[in-house]
């Protein structure tokens, strides 16, 4: 582990961060700029590390993913917080005394932040890695911008496909088609897009075609769609599985965790941030978050 400020296995922490994505990394600047003892669990990789092009970041024009964890990580050393690439295998506890196990250990705190963030599921289609992030997206509000003014496929294997068709039309661009995946849509649907002059396919697609460019998208009965960009469907899975002990309340859907205002869970003293919370997960957002989350930390530690 890399040691700052005394910290290690037997010291009563402060604070606690799991994760290392925008939330965690923010959360850690603020609490180490405040000379409290904290301690950072980091685990690389995460949905940040494969971004490409960040451009939606105040101050920063563009940013790869990548670049933009790395010159966190920076900061959070250079503010004297504590750095474990170690996986948190549980928590227990409440507010002013949690334990977390992590690799082997168990270590003390008086407050936690997870923010470990989820794990992008995606489409089978041969060759999607190839070009996954430049011209395969799965997020309209992260990364629809990239599409303007390009031949644009849309494909999903819902109605909300539909949707999603239209508002792509109205912000994006004008040259939109949409793949049905596997299912027909109704005719209120089908109505929809003739009226909004969006194309409709339905089939199975199986491959992406084109070398450094994206060309296109063939169909399992050999039809070939031709397209410069998609945006595709795709899910995540939570990496909360050191969180399943806990009582915490979630959604409607039982899926992500609910929080207050400030992030704090239904457990007093653990704060949640990013994709494991409830809403919006962009990294300017999950980077606010941690913000708000170590200054109300701060604020109950020197009692304000």
């Amino acid at each position: 582990m890399e040691r700052a400020n005394g910290t290690d296995s037997e010291t009563l922490l402060d604070c606690i961060v799991i994760g290392a994505g925008p939330g965690g990394l923010q959360a850690c600047i603020h609490l180490g700029r405040y000379n409290f003892r904290v301690l950072l669990f980091h685990i690389p990789g995460g949905r940040t590390s494969y971004a490409k092009h960040l451009e939606n970041y105040l101050g920063i024009p563009v940013v790869s993913g990548p670049v933009l964890l790395e010159t966190g990580l920076s900061q959070v050393k250079s503010f004297g917080v504590a750095i474990e690439k170690a996986k948190v295998e549980r928590i227990t506890g409440r507010e002013g005394a949690f334990e977390v196990l992590a690799g082997g250990k168990t270590y003390r705190s008086r407050y936690v932040i997870a923010a470990s963030g989820a794990n992008e599921s995606l489409a089978p289609f041969k060759n999607l890695h190839r070009f996954f992030g430049h011209s395969y997206y799965t997020c309209m509000i992260c990364d629809g911008y990239r599409t303007t003014g390009k031949k644009l496929l849309v494909i999903d294997r819902t109605a909300n496909g539909v949707r999603m068709s239209v508002a792509m039309k109205q912000m994006y661009t004008k040259d939109v088609t949409f793949l049905a995946h596997g299912f027909s849509p109704a005719p209120v649907y089908k109505t929809l897009l003739e009226d909004e002059g969006i194309g409709l396919i339905e089939g199975r697609p199986e491959e992406l075609l084109g070398e450094k460019n994206l060309e296109g998208v063939r169909l399992s009965d050999g039809r070939i769609i031709p397209c410069e960009v998609i945006l595709g469907w795709g899910g995540i899975t939570l990496n909360d599985e050191y969180l399943e002990g806990l009582d915490l309340e979630r959604d409607a859907e039982g899926f992500k965790i609910a929080t207050k205002s400030n992030g704090e869970s239904s457990i007093p003293g653990l704060f949640v941030l990013g994709a494991l919370r409830h809403g919006h997960s962009q990294a300017i957002i999950s980077a606010g978050q941690g913000a708000e989350a170590a200054i109300e930390i701060s604020t109950r530690i020197v009692e304000l």
